[in-house]
């Protein structure tokens, strides 16, 4: 498997340095050279396999060069040990529940495939990997708990003070160990900018190996695939067109998606809901793509002013946006319209939707139609509702707190503090201050 960067598609990389890696030096993001095609009878064998063995097939279809299927199917069973269930919200409406992992959001997925994946990289190698993650709320929790105790990685947490929920803190500040939690005095963008800027900085590359557990890594996306794919195993027979519905931040969850749907996965559409971070949907509006600081909304994990990984959906489509907008639709919801879904799906279906997956909800509502074909609606669920009690405190709602989270909060709290400063960031990871 080779990888170029897509801002130049000249540049070749094998999948371990794209891995450590993370971020080609002239600022593109990494896309598979060719995207081989999901074998049919393969598709086909799907409706009989478990959600492991389809990951193994979507995995080993883009890995076969790169690892042996021996070593692939142990690192999927280890990482992939929990269920995406699908709940019916209504006949054609369905949730596809992707909190089901340690930390309570979709990007388990992705978390622990990686560390694993690096793990594998690094078994035979004698040198640390520094991994710097910036997070909006769920990733830092993933990332903590999928690279807890693997040997050989340290990761640094960069989070955004006072943007984060209560519960989404605790599962960035309570691990130890070789997990450092920092909180900057800024939003999730200026998080990013540092960790970006710190791949791009020659000194610190010069005495730490470091690379990233966000979504601008390529093997935080492929494990994000199998969901999609196992989705449409179980609803194939019943349904002839699927319309996934994904609530959208940095992009990189819809990325995934989309990438299979070139491999060969048969999807309808893909409409990416947003919160008041609507640099997409205002994009196909204008044709005019323009970043801008995010703002603080409900759905914090969501809370991105210039999504990264759309980069990548802008590559698949050849930078065309008319060729895009075919296949992706993208709308953006407000927080009073999130509060009010919440509300009226728990009375309606007695069903409790996290502030993301609210917009999902809301995106289904826009755009579903009369239509003479059998349509399902997936919307991806992507964070447990615990996560977020001020919202539903407010709303009267009550939630059962999984057992994990009641855990942690008796753990004591580690954190770094620090101004948003590139200086001051550098500096810490030198070991200079």
């Amino acid at each position: 498997m080779k990888l170029y960067s897509t801002a130049n598609h000249n540049l070749s990389v094998d999948f371990k340095t794209a891995v450590f890696n993370s971020l080609p030096a002239d600022k593109g993001l990494y896309m598979p050279t060719i995207l081989p095609q999901f074998d049919a009878l393969m598709m086909q064998n799907w409706a009989t396999k478990t959600l492991p063995q389809i990951a193994f097939d979507v995995a080993y279809t883009l890995l076969n060069e790169v690892i042996s299927a021996q070593d692939l199917k142990a690192i999927i069973d280890d990482a992939i040990n929990f269920e995406a269930p699908l709940h019916a919200l209504s006949g054609d409406t369905f949730m596809l529940e992707l909190f089901h992992g340690p930390s309570l959001a979709f990007k388990d997925f992705g978390g622990r495939f990686m560390s694993r994946i690096m793990a594998h990289f690094l078994k035979n190698e004698h040198k640390e990997i520094k991994i710097l993650v910036a997070t909006s709320g769920d990733t830092g929790g993933a990332v903590a708990l999928g690279f807890l105790n693997v040997p050989g990685i340290s990761v640094s947490i960069l989070y955004p003070k006072g943007k984060v929920s209560a519960i989404q803190e605790l599962q960035l500040t309570t691990n130890g160990n070789n997990i450092e939690a920092i909180e900057i005095d800024g939003t999730f963008d200026d998080c990013q900018r540092l960790v970006k800027q710190a791949f791009l900085d020659e000194e610190l590359n010069t005495h730490l190996s470091l690379t990233s557990a966000n979504s601008i890594n390529i093997s935080r996306l492929i494990p994000q695939m199998f969901y999609y794919a196992n989705t449409w195993a179980r609803l194939k027979a019943d349904f002839e067109e699927l319309v996934f519905v994904t609530p959208s931040g940095n992009f990189g969850n819809i990325a995934a998606g989309m990438i299979a749907h070139k491999m060969g996965l048969p999807v309808k559409q893909f409409i990416a809901a947003t919160n008041s971070n609507d640099i997409v949907p205002q994009y196909f509006k204008t044709g005019t793509y323009a970043p801008r600081p995010s703002i603080a909304t409900l759905a914090n994990a969501m809370d991105v002013g210039d999504p990264s990984n759309f980069v990548r959906i802008l590559d698949l489509y050849n930078n065309d946006i008319h060729a895009l907008h075919t296949q992706l639709i993208s709308l953006s919801y407000n927080d009073a319209q999130i509060k009010a879904t919440i509300a009226t799906v728990y009375q309606q279906h007695n069903y409790i939707l996290c502030p993301h997956t609210a917009t999902g909800y809301l995106a289904v509502e826009e755009v579903r139609k009369n239509e003479t074909n059998k349509t399902a609606y997936i919307i991806l669920a992507t964070a447990h509702p615990c996560k977020f009690p001020d919202v539903f405190e407010e709303l009267h709602i009550n939630i059962e707190e999984p057992a994990q989270v009641e855990t942690m909060k008796q753990k004591q709290q580690h954190k770094v503090i620090m101004a948003n400063n590139f200086d001051d960031f550098k500096k810490h990871l030198l070991g200079l201050n």
